[in-house]
């Protein structure tokens, strides 16, 4: 049997989540298939369950892809469609949708697959997988884990992101396919995608990317492309960019080398400017700091000294505009700078940031402000077009 080379890794990978994200086409479905009938033939009379969205859905995909490969492979089986299950000489497939989460109950098998994750929404995958792990847990021969795995095709940033990119881990893998890999499909598939799409769902149906399908977005952020591992330096001079909002401050830390700009940590939604300047000086002793705030921070608070005056008497360097630039230039300092390679973001340790990044939108042809995307990107933004864009006229307060 001629099989690709994603469907291949999925199929010998053992870690505890392995995960095909594909195009359509990718031939994803059918690695899934392929992998729980193996896993049947591994462990006779130990049951194993394939997971989808609908019932309709099993009907359309698990019954007919798993008929196939069974016949293919001369397995003799009887389909059970009542109760959704394969009766083999080997064990049952067992098949459940995921629609109503609560039902999942009452078996237990050694191994499962969840085909289309990100088809229903985060909170009923949420349960879903909650009571599929509690059913993956049937004792396995030689010390074999229970393996629990995946395939789909992405949709924006839903469960399977959260799960493999947003936490990773070592017992976590994710194996991306692309349409463009499989030399099964019709010459003219990719074209008629290409006819039918945007720009952004096109990364999603053919890439196997996860991008931003809702609207178009703000930034040119690629988690990958954009990614660093580095952190500041013992008494390196650090560029903390500030967002002044009452109960929800923001600031992103950065280092600047060689012309580049590297974001190196963040504070997400502090209570006022004195929990931010005491942030810093607990965490960033030995370091001289330079803030790039909003401007809007020369103004009296509402403690009676500005939001200036307070950096300042925590020894902090206040340089800004004397006015914010205009949030276009803004926005197009850091994507100019992401599409130039001279500003990178360190997602593990700018976890808040990042996932602004990737998930703010124009609305209404502005950046979204009701998303809460918007503040520390803001605060970020600050520090880029300061330290690497600033067109207008700068000074040090």
């Amino acid at each position: 049997m001629r099989i690709l080379k994603h469907q291949a890794d999925f199929i010998q990978s053992n870690h505890t989540h392995t995960a095909i994200i594909g195009g359509y086409g990718s031939g994803k479905s059918f690695g899934g298939t392929l992998k729980i009938v193996l896993k049947k033939l591994a462990y006779p009379n130990i049951d194993v369950a394939y997971y989808l969205p609908t019932y309709g859905l099993i009907k359309d995909i698990a019954f007919p892809n798993i008929s196939d490969l069974l016949n293919l492979q001369k397995i003799p089986f009887n389909l059970n469609k009542s109760d959704k299950e394969f009766i083999t000489p080997y064990g049952k497939i067992i098949m459940r949708s995921m629609d109503c989460p609560e039902l999942i109950v009452g078996f237990e098998v050694g191994y499962s697959i969840i085909d289309e994750a990100d088809v229903i929404s985060v909170s009923k995958m949420n349960e879903s997988f909650k009571n599929i792990v509690a059913r993956n847990r049937k004792k396995l021969p030689n010390g074999d884990k229970n393996c629990l795995d995946f395939v789909s095709t992405p949709e924006g940033f839903g469960f399977l992101y959260n799960f493999f990119v947003k936490n990773p881990s070592p017992e976590k893998l994710i194996i991306k396919a692309s349409s463009l890999s499989n030399p099964f499909l019709p010459k003219d598939y990719i074209d008629t995608l290409r006819l039918s799409y945007t720009e952004a769902q096109l990364n999603a149906y053919i890439n196997g990317d996860f991008v931003n399908l809702t609207s178009a977005s703000v930034y040119n952020f690629d988690r990958l492309a954009h990614d660093t591992d580095a952190i500041q330096l013992p008494n390196e001079m650090l560029y903390v960019g500030l967002d002044f909002n009452i109960t929800n401050m923001n600031a992103v830390v950065h280092v600047k080398r060689n012309g580049k700009l590297y974001a190196v940590g963040e504070i997400a939604e502090a209570y006022n400017t004195q929990q931010v300047s005491e942030f810093l000086i607990e965490n960033y002793p030995n370091h001289k700091i330079i803030i790039n705030p909003d401007a809007s921070g020369n103004q009296r608070s509402s403690s009676g000294a500005s939001d200036f005056s307070i950096l300042k008497q925590f020894g902090f360097e206040v340089n800004s505009p004397k006015k914010n630039p205009p949030v276009n230039e803004r926005v197009n300092s850091v994507n100019l700078a992401l599409q130039n390679g001279t500003y990178f973001v360190n997602t593990k340790k700018c976890p808040r940031f990042t996932e602004s990044l990737e998930n703010q939108a124009y609305k209404n042809g502005v950046p979204d402000k009701s998303s809460g995307y918007d503040h520390i990107t803001e605060a970020a933004g600050y520090s880029v077009y300061k330290n690497l864009y600033g067109k207008v006229s700068q000074v040090l307060i």
